[in-house]
This record gives C-alpha cells, structure tokens and sequence, in this order.
C-alpha cells in the first residue's frame, strides 16, 4: 500500500488547521452555552421503514444515515447507489460529475434524473458539458440525514429532469456530537473531516470543514484536491421555523479520460495510461439558502429560497489528433452562471368520512444567468480557437396542485397536474445563433393504492413529466463549428411517458419487499451536444422493465439487502442503423450485508455487478459486464472509531464506461480508426480511517 504519510500541500495544512478549530470551537460551544438544549429528535429508519400507508408508489423510498455511514464507496457520487438499480461510474477525472446510470437510461452527467440538496437543485441547465449535468462532490457524507428518491414521471411536485426519477439528499439540521476523521490510503489518498453543532436554546449553528487529496491509479497522477464547507443556522420563531445554510466547494484535477482499445492491446499504452496529459479543470460552487416552515391548525405552509454561483474550467480531448494531427483535439468548455430561485407551497389537511384528504399547491421558479458559456479548441490548455462563447438567460416558473385521499380502509389515490413555461435568451457570439424561444408544458399525474391487507399494498401509477434542452441548441441556425452548414434546433422542452405497477410487503418480520413492474417513453432524445457544441438527433425511445428490491434487518445488529433491475431499451424508429441505445444496462444486480452496535466490531460487504451493453445502435459492439465488491471491517467504542475499506476488494479488471466512435492517435490514417475506448475501474484500494467524536 502506498498511504499518504505526510502533508504535501498547502491547502492540506489549512485543512488540517480548520480541522482542529472547527473541533475544538465545537467542544467549547457545548460547554460554554451551559447545559445543552437537545432540539427534537430525527430518527430515520431508511429502507427498514416499509413506508406501507405513505408511499405513493412502489418504487419510492428512503435510505438513512446509518445505511449511508455503513457504506464503503470509492467516490461521492456513489451516495447514489443507495438507491436500487443505480449505477454511478466515471469516464473522466474525479473532479467532473460522475456518469449515472438508471433504468436504462446513461444518464450522462443528470439529463433525466432530476438531484436536489435541501430543496436547492444540483442538476445544470444549459451547461457546458452537458444538459442537467450535476455534480455531487460539494456534499460531505456525514452531514447526509437521508436520501430520498422516487422513480418514474409521477410526482407533480418535480418538474424538469424527473424522466427516469427524482431524489434529494436532506443534510442534518444540528449534530448529535463534534466530530473529527482521519483517513489515509492507496495512491496519496487522504482526507480530513470535522464538524460540530453549538446549541443555544431553540436555536443551533452547525459547521463543517472537509478536504480530499486522492493521485488515483493513473500513470499520470490526477492530483485531485477538494475543499468543501458548510455553516447552517436553524432557529424557531412565534410562527415559524427557518433554517439559513452556506455552502462552499471548490476543487482542481488532472484527467485520464477514456483510452483507445487498440493501443492497450498493442502495448502502446498502459491500461491506465493516457494519451494527453494536459487534461483537467477546476470547479466551484457556493450557495446559501433559506427555508422556512409555518405550521397552522390545519395547514402547513414551506418557504424556500437559494442563490448559487458555480463555474467550470475543462479540458477535454476524446478524439485525440482525428481533427487536427498537429495540435491535437484538445477542447475547452467554460461555465460561469449565477442560479437564483425558490419555491411556495401550502398544505391543507382534512378528515373525511372514512378516510382523510390532503391537497398541495406549490409555485416554483428559477432563473439561469450563464454569463459564460464557451466551448474553444485548445493545445496544452491554451487557447487556439472559439467554436463559440454565449451569454444565456434561462428563465422558469412552474405550478403544480397534488390531492392524496384516503377514501376507505384500503383504497387511496393521488392526482397532480403540472404547469411549466420556460424562455430561454441567447447572445450567441454568432449572430445567426442569437435568439430567444418560449416553451410551456403541462404534466398530468395519477396513481391508485391499494390495501394494505397483511402490511402488503398494491400500486398503480401513471403520469408525464419532461426534461428541457440546452438554451444554445433552441435557437441555434448554423453549425458553430463552421459558421455555415445549417443546424437542426432541438424541442426545448421533452416530453416523456411513464406507468408502473407494483406492490410492497413487510409481512415477513423485518423484511421489506418491492417489486416495480414499469414503462417509460421519450417523445424525444434530441439534445444539445456539448463536446461539440452543435446538436444531435437521437429520436424516440421507448424502456420497459422489472425492479426487485428486497430490505430484510435479520437481528438487531444484521442488515441484508437485495436488489435486481432488468430493463429492455430500444429506439421506437427502426432506421437502417438498428434500435439499440448505447450505453444502455440492461441488467443491474446490487447486494450487500452490514454488522455491529453502537459498540464493537461493525463491518460490511457490498456487492454491486452490471451486464453487458450495447455500444453501437446495431448492437455490433458491446461492452463487457462489470462486477466489484467492497468491503469494510472496523471498530467502534464509545468516542472512538476506527475502520479499514478495500474497495474492488477483488481486483477486478473491469471497466467503468465504455464507447464506439472514431479517434486518431499519432502515425494513424488521417480518417481516423474506429474503436472502444474505455476508462478502466480502479484497482484494489485501501483506506484506513480513524473517527473521533467529542
């Protein structure tokens, strides 16, 4: 193993300094606000809460923090997989938006998954590398509450990006105890942690500090380093509670990105090697955020309100000299944007005769002011070339009205009707591709439950949702990168389809069962290409298929867990192409065991595995499948805890991404060869962790 043994950096000692003063500023904070007022207690049970009697559908649900702290993973994004039938994989350098995968969609970076964080949203419009891309990494994992996650087009409180499903990630209000943690491993990997909660009164202030450092298994060393920060202040009003939160994230990287299969078979690379050793970037983000809750006799009424500031530098090169043998294929793609938005909403809460009713009314609104959106061809991170640079406002509002009735003993239904209109403006460094377009949308929802008889309930829902596409591709005229060739404008807003039939059972003592029978159609795949800054048609698809997913707390201290998704993905126009959709997984299999008390040996064995995957439409080229398990042995008294992760604990050559299309490297014919290329999964990793709790 090669453990970081020593601070390297800079920002490392800053780190380590905050660290300790975020720690210790928290242990004086208990002490000198007297005896501590506890706020109330959150206890979420995550997926052992079998949610029968509340849940809408078949395929939602929460996880905890417990499960999440139990969870051995490689990277941030993989929080995620908590969720059945998600698959989180990356094609770049750490510090870019993982690759998501769901319900046999590639989800790219987010395009049809809609993420949020204590009601603020992840997900990017317009974005530089990709439309909805959503970036995890500012979220530091002990701060997450809960995750919670619903599939499928059948909420109408979730609007763009919600196709394949929604889940929002709730961070604690206040921290039961001061924490510190240490953890060291392979490949110069280290990360330091620490947070704490003062309490005054009804009143509690939460602070929290994490650095990341990681070189990665690449020949060249990634040098990945990440600095995340989060204040939250919550009080209690005579009306109302709030909750003001700041967060901070900022990080840089160098990139292996994904590698020609030819040359790892010659010998010519390394199976972690690289081809242009100037790929990277750094990225950003800062928001604060406001909540509110007013509770009266019989409603409840939320307020929320955020601003955001994000922005991206990246350098990426996938085709290495096809377009240009001298200076190579190195291109740059630049983001820079403020995000303001909030939302309203007021529930009303009544008694019927033999049931009760519950109806929702929301109002919603953001606003995307891009003051850079640039894509340029680059050498060695400089600049030869703008294929374009824009300004791009984009503009949203939706209103949405939900009733939930309980009619008897054993039937309830859930109706909702959604109203979007978006305007997206773009000054285009290109006249031609200037413009402004409207776009609204309805999205009607509905679903029936059934039961429960013997804690078993049956569901059937059905339901629309959309996600919009990139500002640049709705008034695009010409084709950017020759300024003539004319360009096909995109829909701007994409609708989709969705039905699902299910059931849920916690008959069994301590196990939770769902099975999801689903089906999903896209009017259109048509998108905004960001690698390349024009558009592409991918037309209309249609995905059906079977979720399993099984929660069983055997004893007090054993959890299992086991979950199948099998899907069928096809392109609903057969063209001389083939019907295939690349990318797409058909078959997802995740299982996993954890052990312990508050008190002695805990550990756990995650077990995650994939199926093959067509590369092209024709199914010509497919990807291999992939499995990896990771495991964690550790112990835990009551201030202390220490632990041991080996992740890919079984060495596993496998692959996390992999496409088909055309690259040139050096000495190659000047059209190109058509090829794989694949980032491989990181070898064996071991980190050792140590946790102290004040």
């Amino acid at each position: 193993m090669h453990f970081f043994p020593f601070v390297t950096s800079r920002a490392l000692s800053r780190s380590l300094f905050l660290f300790v003063s975020c720690a210790a500023i928290s242990s004086r904070g208990q002490v000198a606000s007297g005896p501590p007022t506890r706020l109330a207690p959150v206890v979420v049970q995550g997926r052992a809460t079998d949610l029968v009697g509340t849940a809408a559908s078949a395929s939602q649900g929460i996880v905890g923090a417990t499960e999440l702290e139990a969870r051995p993973f490689l990277r941030r994004g993989e929080l995620l997989e908590v969720i059945p039938g998600v698959v989180i994989t990356q094609h770049s350098g750490d510090g870019k938006a993982n690759q998501y995968f769901l319900r046999g969609f590639n989800l790219d970076h987010g395009t049809d998954l809609a993420i949020a964080v204590d009601g603020m949203p992840v997900n990017l419009r317009s974005h530089a590398h990709g439309q909805g891309y959503a970036d995890l990494n500012f979220i530091i994992p002990e701060l997450v509450r809960q995750v919670d996650f619903n599939k499928g087009p059948f909420f109408a409180e979730v609007g763009d990006f919600s196709a394949a499903g929604a889940t929002e990630f709730r961070q604690f209000d206040a921290l039961a105890r001061p924490f510190a943690g240490l953890t060291l491993g392979d490949n110069r990997y280290a990360r330091v942690v620490a947070g704490g909660t003062r309490r005054d009164g009804a009143a509690a202030t939460t602070g929290a500090i994490e650095f990341t450092h990681d070189d990665g298994p690449w020949r060249l060393r990634q040098d990945s380093s990440r600095l995340n920060a989060l204040v939250r202040h919550v009080w209690s009003g005579s009306a109302a509670d709030w909750r003001l939160t700041a967060m901070g994230y900022r990080a840089t990287w160098r990139a292996t990105d994904q590698i020609p299969q030819r040359a790892v078979e010659s010998g010519a690379l390394d199976r972690f090697g690289f081809v242009d050793p100037s790929n990277g970037g750094e990225s950003e983000r800062a928001s604060v955020s406001l909540d509110g809750l007013f509770k009266g006799a019989d409603a409840t009424t939320r307020l929320s309100a955020y601003a955001i500031h994000y922005r991206l530098n990246l350098f990426s090169n996938f085709t290495y000299f096809l377009d240009d043998p001298v200076d190579g294929d190195q291109f740059n793609q630049r983001d820079r944007r403020l995000v303001l938005g909030g939302a309203l909403a007021r529930t009303w809460s009544a008694a019927r005769a033999g049931g009760s009713t519950e109806t929702t009314v929301g109002v919603q609104t953001r606003g995307d002011f891009i003051g850079e959106l640039g894509l340029h061809r680059t050498a060695r991170r400089q600049r030869l070339a703008t294929v374009r640079d824009d300004d791009v406002q984009e503009l949203s509002g939706g209103m949405f009205v939900k009733n939930a009735t309980r009619w008897n003993s054993w039937l309830r239904t859930e109706a909702g009707l959604r109203a979007d209109g978006y305007r997206f403006k773009v000054e285009s460094d290109n006249a031609r591709n200037t413009g402004s377009r409207l776009a609204a949308i309805a999205s009607p929802t509905a679903g029936l439950v059934l039961g429960p008889w013997a804690r078993t309930e049956v569901y059937a829902n059905a339901g629309t949702g959309f996600h919009s596409n990139d500002a640049r591709g709705t008034t695009i005229r010409v084709d950017p990168a020759d300024g003539v060739s004319p360009a096909e404008r995109v829909t701007p807003l994409a609708r989709s389809r969705g039905a699902e039939l299910g059931v849920r059972t916690a008959a069994a003592p301590g196990l939770v069962t769902t099975l999801a029978v689903w089906a999903l159609d896209l009017d259109s795949e048509l998108v905004f290409v960001g690698d390349a800054g024009g558009t592409e048609a991918a037309g209309r698809t249609r995905r059906r298929g079977v979720e399993l997913a099984n929660f069983w707390r055997a004893t007090p201290w054993l959890a299992l867990d086991a979950d199948v998704s099998l899907t069928h993905a096809r392109y609903r126009d057969d063209t001389s192409a083939g019907t295939r959709i690349a990318n797409s997984i058909a078959r997802v299999v995740s299982a996993g065991a954890t052990f312990g008390g508050r008190e002695g040996w805990f550990g756990a064995a995650r077990l995650r595995c994939f199926g093959p995957q067509p590369l092209s439409e024709d199914n010509s080229v497919r990807a291999p499948s992939s499995k990896t398990l990771n495991l964690r042995l550790g112990w835990r008294a009551r201030d202390w805890e220490i632990s041991l992760d080996a992740l890919n604990a079984l060495d596993r050559a496998g692959n996390d991404i992999a496409y088909a299309y055309e690259s040139r490297l050096p000495g190659e014919t000047a059209a190109g060869v058509a090829d794989v290329h694949f980032h491989p999964a990181e070898p064996r990793t071991w980190r050792l962790s140590v946790m102290r709790r004040f």
